[in-house]
């Protein structure tokens, strides 16, 4: 059982070396909160939560090798007690959805402030849930999306009309593997292109 006196440990599981060192600086500022420790991957998160046995994993959800929901199952595993706080810039109802399911108590987009990112952290920490109010309602109002989340992903890397090869780079897909998950995202929202798919799953608050 953690010491209520002592700073709650935290480990942070970003592959953007930037953020990442962002949110340790100002998750440091607070006195009741302890970064023990920074990994950029969910085979060094899960590495680093079986080492430091943390409070709380920040854990982003776009990660090279996997996903934060995959990284938090497996830090659950090697550390029990330690709770996870999903932290993206992909805050959709379709991966909040998931991660609910999944028994995560935390889910915030990355635009989120220092002082609500600690204030989660603390949430986390007791148990409690810390979800966006705005990413809850979408969810609420939204129903369920055919779509799974990574043909989620990269139909919101197409929105832009990037090409293949782009997509493929910004979602760690190979491009066969883009196209497929393009592919069956337009044959069950019934679009006969990419844009009109695209369409379809922001009207219903999908992507």
């Amino acid at each position: 059982m953690t010491d209520p006196s002592s700073p709650l440990r935290v480990i942070l599981v970003d592959d953007e070396h930037l953020i990442r060192s962002a949110l340790a600086t100002m998750l440091s500022l607070e006195a009741d909160l302890e970064v023990r420790g920074e990994a950029g991957a969910v085979s060094d998160g899960v590495d680093l939560a079986r080492a430091e046995q943390p409070d709380v994993a920040v854990v982003d959800l776009q990660l090279p090798d996997g996903d934060g929901l995959e990284a938090c199952t497996r830090i659950g595993e090697v550390s029990p007690a330690t709770r996870c706080l999903i932290l993206t810039s992909h805050a959709r109802p379709g991966y909040l959805k998931r991660a609910l399911a999944q028994g995560v108590l935390g889910f915030l987009p990355k635009t989120t402030s220092a002082e609500q990112l600690a204030q989660a952290v603390r949430a986390v920490a007791a148990g409690r849930r810390a979800i966006d109010p705005e990413l809850a309602a979408e969810t609420i109002s939204s129903g369920d999306s055919p779509l799974t989340p990574r043909e989620a992903d990269v139909l919101e890397y197409a929105a832009d009309g990037a090409p293949v090869e782009q997509i493929a780079r910004r979602a760690h897909l190979a491009e066969g593997t883009v196209r497929n998950y393009l592919s069956s995202a337009q044959a069950k929202l019934q679009a006969s292109n990419r844009h009109e798919a695209v369409g379809i799953a922001r009207r219903q608050g999908w992507i």
